[in-house]
């Protein structure tokens, strides 16, 4: 394959914040077209994405550094290069930023280019995106884990956790559990307006009411998940993220939203334990800090064999942070965000390093997303077996759970869905 052409222009996200998308042109007629999500929760330690910083401009918000970039700098670097693997399209890339953090032409501006890659490469092949990832005959469906109530950073609410997700894994398919999840998501929504809550959503299409307490969260979608005809931890059961990161400050957790309360890393685990105990919760995602690496060590020993516990500031999607991880006993599933990591290959990389491992992996979108549908592909083809990626509503979130719909019609009988057997110790 020979790529005959490398473009990039400046687009918006479902934030309305500008974003890098990119095409890449194969023999003069193979096209693919990849675009960059932005997240608002992130680790210190993702790959950087290049943001103009001009105040009379989208605020600062810019990207057309990184669009510069690729047109110039990546472009003139691929076009009329000759290529047969994904990975030498990313090294090199990797090799023309220079940098451990890819802070020169923005993570931003590679991975639009990887991704375009990624689907051009399926054209010219004429197979679907998720078997230019892996080629295989059979593929695994996913659990979607729905975030049907925001909080923390994605919505202007009291709520001190940022997602608060149902898991519909009691289903004989995607298709189904799909539907399912959105007979709760309606559910929930007419108990909050009932109840005289505020029924706009976050940022991710989940409900941002502002309730008595992050107990009533739960509370509340239990009563949806009953009073939509199923079973709470039968039928459909919950996954949290309450993104402690963002509620660490000197050393503490502090429920910055609602009572202003201060908790030791003992004390959060103390409350999780209870959690898990009181309400049937199988996944919790980023449970302590991404510097709390103590805690989470001891978080592990509590509840690493009772439900999955997943990685995401702390691991960053970095095969080398991973690996540290690994080795220091921290959680039992890494999430996968490509942007954090800022390429295809390495998000590859990332994902065979945590299964060598027997560490699971959860595929993630982010808070700024896009139209693009490259994470419903990836999650087919690494047989995740779950993925988040926002509530039953959104374009920009219905449009990943559409592709899912559309791969698990074109599969049929090559296709299984995961059920509770994608979840971690489940």
């Amino acid at each position: 394959m020979k790529i005959t052409k490398v473009h990039a222009m400046e687009i918006l996200d479902s934030r309305g914040n500008p974003t890098v998308e990119a095409t890449v042109v194969l023999d003069d007629k193979y096209s693919g077209r990849g675009i960059s999500p932005s997240g608002a929760s992130t680790g210190e330690k993702e790959a950087v994405e290049l943001r103009d910083g001009d105040k009379n401009r989208y605020d600062g918000k810019g990207v057309s550094k990184a669009v510069d970039n690729v047109n110039r700098i990546i472009a003139h670097a691929l076009t009329g290069k000759e290529v047969t693997l994904q990975k030498e399209v990313d090294d090199s890339m990797i090799a023309f930023d220079g940098t451990p953090n890819k802070s020169h032409l923005g993570a931003n501006a590679i991975l639009a280019v990887s991704i375009a890659f990624a689907r051009a490469s399926a054209s010219y092949k004429k197979i679907p995106l998720y078997r230019q990832f892996n080629n295989q005959s059979k593929y695994i469906m996913p659990v979607p884990c729905m975030n049907v109530i925001n909080g923390g950073r994605h919505a202007d609410n009291n709520i001190d956790f940022q997602e608060f997700m149902i898991a519909p894994h009691n289903a004989p398919s995607f298709k189904e559990a799909i539907r399912m999840g959105e007979e709760v998501f309606h559910t929930l929504k007419n108990i909050l307006k009932n109840k005289g809550y505020y029924t706009g959503v976050g940022d991710e299409g989940g409900f941002a009411p502002n309730l008595k307490s992050n107990e009533e969260a739960v509370e509340v979608i239990l009563e949806s998940i009953t009073k939509a005809g199923y079973a709470p931890g039968k039928d459909i059961s919950l996954c949290i993220d309450p993104a402690s990161s963002e509620m660490w400050n000197n050393g503490k957790y502090v429920f910055f939203k609602s009572t202003k309360e201060e908790k030791t890393s003992g004390e959060m685990i103390a409350l999780w334990e209870s959690w898990v105990s009181q309400y049937p919760i199988i996944l919790l995602e980023d449970g302590l800090g991404e510097n709390d690496w103590g805690g989470w060590q001891d978080l592990t020993q509590k509840l690493g064999n009772k439900i999955e516990l997943v990685g995401d500031d702390i691991f960053c999607t970095n095969p080398e942070i991973v690996k540290e991880g690994i080795q220091e006993k921290i959680g039992n599933s890494v999430l996968i965000k490509l942007n954090q990591i800022g390429t295809v290959t390495e998000t590859l990389q990332t994902i065979n390093l945590a299964y060598k491992n027997n560490y699971n992996c959860f595929i993630s979108h982010r808070s700024g997303e896009t139209e693009d549908t490259t994470i419903s592909d990836l999650t087919v083809a690494t047989g995740a077996g779950h993925l988040k990626n926002g509530s039953g509503c959104r374009g920009e979130r219905v449009a990943k759970f559409n592709q899912l719909l559309r791969i698990e019609e074109q599969l049929g009988s090559d296709a299984s869905f995961a059920g509770i057997k994608a979840f971690k110790n489940q």
